[in-house]
């Protein structure tokens, strides 16, 4: 089943904050910090379902053009391999060209290269790494510039 994305609501906090500490135990948000995220303008979070109970997926942007910060993005793991974490990222990016946002950032851990296949298959490139960034790991720093954003007029 295709998964359906909508814009993440104040109820789907406590869904979102399970997963969230579910996947990501060492680092995880709190809850006052995604009800902040969720309240800036220049903020956008979805969230995704499958037709099976709970959130299947989430992730969010913060957009102030010309750049833009892929905050987070999670997929439940019962859930892997359906196509959550693409459709995601493809919302968030077309969400990233209608605020007019050019380059797209975001750090991605070092251990998890099923995350940053993903980020490569959407042109995200790396550009550094941060030292000891989430607990246990590296992050990677990785950039996409929008498709129109390299082209010159001739």
């Amino acid at each position: 089943m295709e998964p359906v994305l909508r814009p993440m609501a104040a109820e789907d906090v406590p869904a979102v904050m399970a997963l969230e500490r579910e996947l990501f135990p060492g680092d995880a948000w709190s809850e006052g910090m995604l009800r902040d995220e969720l309240a800036q303008p220049d903020r956008y979070y979805l969230v995704a379902e499958t037709g099976a109970p709970g959130v299947a997926g989430y992730a969010g942007l913060r957009a102030v053009p010309p750049e833009g910060d892929v905050q987070t993005m999670a997929v439940a793991p019962d859930r892997w391999g359906r196509g959550i974490g693409r459709a995601l990222l493809a919302g968030l990016l077309a969400e990233a060209g209608r605020r007019a946002v050019t380059d797209v950032f975001l750090e991605v851990r070092s251990d998890n290269p099923r995350a940053q296949d993903l980020y490569r298959r959407f042109g995200f490139e790396e550009i550094g790494v941060r030292r000891g960034y989430y607990a246990g790991a590296d992050a990677i720093v990785m950039r996409r510039l929008a498709p129109e954003a390299g082209r010159t007029g001739s």
